[in-house]
């Protein structure tokens, strides 16, 4: 079968194993629905570092406190485990797609029919010296959880500074809720953010100008056009050769797929993710699929924004189905053009869509209620009873 042309799976009915790498936005409408493979004979197998997905679109308000862990995160085991499938809390360190098998950290090898790759991304920082202190970059969201008890244990009773290195939608959200955090904690504290270029650079101006004020209204320090070179404990040191300290510092400087793909010698994209085609499915080897940040979509780059990954949910859940079962593979058609809210810290948010950019409470408000409606449909392990 040739992964381009990928319409129709023509075969007998026999059981296969179908194994998931990652629980993320783009696997969870598979695993709330197991047991139509399971049910059929198949075996399912999760692998997963962790037993739990966080959210990422909530992560900042768990910072600042705004969600409790439990309200923003996925049992992903459980959730696994009782519709039949099997979980390995294991990291997947390559793939041999020639033997179809994976090598997890731990030494174990698991063979598969069928796989796909919801891993999400890492952070950039290849251009940032680094040699100590409390460095954290934002992504695994776990990150943001570290960041907030390290924050409330460390500052009983003197001034904290904090450093957020990036100026994007991540970098504008993590500095504005560590605001809250302080605030509401009544811990004195600076916090920085170091852009690189401008801040939301890709972004309209109308948005640019209502994050920066927002942030400089609260007496954030925003430093546009510069780069951090090097990290020391308690010290960051800008390109122009200025010094500042530090306490803990946050990463948010862009992501990019894991380095997985690349290390298999699979076929990728420029920034290394699995390069795939309309169906999701691997351009050189069609048992292979995946979704979210970790994918290169061959027809045309997305932009890694949660709303590919959650939109992709319904194409994964029925081309894994239709390459075990047979039938017909479903192409994904990228949405253009989405909505993306930020949460200011402050009960406001910052709202984008092509030409529309509103601030306000209300906007908040979308966004809490767009999260939650997201979170109760997979939320299905008895996660909010969890603190």
């Amino acid at each position: 079968m040739n992964p381009n042309d990928g319409v129709k799976v023509n075969h007998k009915h026999t059981a296969k194993h179908l194994v998931l790498v990652g629980g993320g936005h783009a696997h969870l409408m598979v695993l709330s629905k197991l047991k139509e493979y399971t049910g059929r004979g198949h075996r399912v197998t999760l692998i997963s570092p962790s037993a739990y997905h966080y959210y990422s679109g909530m992560g900042p308000g768990m910072l600042s406190g705004f969600y409790h862990p439990g309200e923003i995160r996925f049992h992903i085991r459980k959730m696994a485990e009782d519709r039949g499938a099997s979980f390995f809390q294991d990291p997947v360190i390559r793939v041999d797609p020639a033997k179809r098998a994976l090598l997890l950290q731990s030494g174990s090898r698991i063979k598969y029919d069928v796989v796909s790759f919801n891993i999400g991304s890492d952070i950039r920082q290849d251009d940032i010296v680094i040699s100590g202190g409390n460095v954290l970059p934002v992504k695994p969201i776990e990150n943001l959880l570290k960041a907030r008890e390290l924050i409330l244990k460390s500052f009983p009773d003197r001034t904290a500074d904090i450093l957020v290195v990036g100026g994007g939608p991540a970098g504008l959200e993590i500095s504005a809720n560590v605001w809250k955090l302080l605030s509401d904690n009544r811990i004195s504290g600076r916090i920085i953010v170091v852009c690189g270029g401008r801040m939301l650079a890709h972004f309209p101006d109308r948005a640019r100008t209502l994050a920066l004020k927002s942030l400089r209204e609260r007496n954030i320090d925003v430093l546009e056009n510069i780069s951090v070179r090097t990290l020391e404990r308690g010290k960051a040191t800008l390109t122009d050769g200025t010094t500042l300290a530090c306490d803990i510092v946050l990463l948010a400087t862009g992501v990019k797929p894991p380095s997985l793909f690349l290390n298999s010698g699979l076929e990728t994209g420029q920034d290394g993710g699995l390069r795939v085609n309309a169906y999701l499915q691997s351009v050189s080897y069609p048992e292979i699929f995946g979704g979210g940040d970790c994918i290169s979509f061959q027809d045309n780059p997305l932009p890694k924004v949660g709303v590919h990954a959650v939109k992709e949910n319904r194409i994964l859940c029925n081309n894994l189905h239709i390459m075990l079962n047979g039938g017909e593979l479903m192409r994904y058609k990228p949405q253009r053009n989405y909505l993306l809210i930020f949460n200011l810290g402050n009960g406001r948010g910052l709202l984008w869509r092509q030409s529309l950019v509103i601030e306000g409470r209300a906007t908040l408000w979308l966004k809490n209620y767009i999260d939650r409606k997201f979170m109760r449909k997979f939320q299905l392990s008895g996660e909010l009873a969890e603190k």
